[in-house]
């Protein structure tokens, strides 16, 4: 291997090539789609990745803008924390340095999705 053949996504220093979720992340995510799915509240998934974030967007209907996106940006992880979770019209609704804690916001008893 030459010295400039690129590391994969994840093996070098930040911002060495795109981010993308880990194994282990996208666990945890596809949890809560699923959970979500079955309770009627989302029906489709994409996800994106790029040099500075990777992206899980979330719809309510095929073709309509996503409702709620988890981004994934590793530059933020020592200031507010690499997690969060945004809403309709880019309003964050949870940031933290853990997955799990962020994904919370889906669990809320208040926690409603509105048409």
């Amino acid at each position: 291997m030459s010295a400039e053949t690129p590391s994969p996504a994840g093996d070098g220093p930040p911002g060495s090539g795109p981010v993308f979720f880990e194994r282990r992340e996208l666990d945890l995510i596809l949890r809560v789609y699923g959970r979500m799915v079955a309770q009627a509240e989302w029906r489709d998934y994409a996800m994106a990745g790029g040099k500075e974030a990777a992206e899980f967007a979330v719809f309510r209907r095929s073709g309509d803008a996503p409702a709620y996106r988890i981004e994934k940006r590793p530059a933020l992880q020592t200031r507010q924390g690499q997690w969060s979770v945004i809403g309709e019209g880019g309003v964050v609704l949870k940031r933290g340095r853990e997955l799990a804690q962020v994904l919370r916001v889906f669990d809320s008893r208040k926690f409603q999705v509105v048409e």
